[in-house]
């Protein structure tokens, strides 16, 4: 394999840092000062690689999209049916293992919040989830296929597993405690199990 260049490892240092520092303080709080004192470079050196915070932040998006990606597919491997693909899927966001990144999860949190404010940052973070979006929705028509029945209201669907794994990310953010341990990812497959069992029913 390839070494990765040394301005790809500063990049990489950089949108770390960032993600590091949005963890602790939120997007307000990781200013270029902070990512740059976190990624023990200095602030000029950062804007050399990045014009300002919102490319830094792109790259985060991107960045956390492919983290994402990279534990779907580890997970799907080991798949032989589009209910198991779509069960790796869940995993992916919900389930922990030895590649969780608590971090990554409180990152994706803030810059949700943040995109509340900053149309900038809603557009990035749009995007992601469409990306993620259209990938369920792949996956449950596969599901859909498999069983022999036809797709019924499957944009509601992915919208109430997208809303469950954001908030199950929210609130693993800002109210741990108050979860039970690792119920998200059993909870979310039962529920979509039984969602579509409801579907085929009628």
């Amino acid at each position: 394999m390839a070494r990765r260049s040394n301005t790809d490892e500063r990049r990489g240092q950089i949108v770390a840092a960032l993600q590091a520092v949005m963890a602790r303080a939120g997007y307000a709080g990781a200013t270029i000062a902070a990512i740059a004192r976190h990624a023990e470079l200095t602030p000029g050196l950062v804007h050399y690689h990045f014009r300002d915070k919102r490319e830094i932040l792109v790259a985060l998006v991107d960045s956390l999209a492919g983290y994402a990606q990279q534990r779907y597919e580890s997970r799907a491997a080991a798949a032989h049916t589009a209910g198991q693909r779509l069960q790796a899927y869940i995993a992916a966001h919900l389930a922990y293992g030895s590649d969780a990144q608590p971090d990554a999860v409180a990152a994706w949190v803030m810059i949700g919040e943040q995109s509340v404010h900053d149309p900038d940052v809603r557009e990035v973070y749009q995007a992601a989830l469409a990306t993620q979006m259209k990938l369920l929705k792949g996956l449950l028509r596969q599901c859909y296929a498999e069983r022999g029945r036809r797709v019924r209201q499957l944009d509601a669907l992915v919208a109430g597993i997208t809303c469950f794994i954001q908030g199950a990310f929210t609130l693993s953010t800002t109210a741990r405690p108050l979860l039970p341990t690792a119920f998200a990812a059993p909870t979310l497959i039962d529920w979509v199990e039984r969602y579509m069992d409801a579907q085929e029913q009628r």
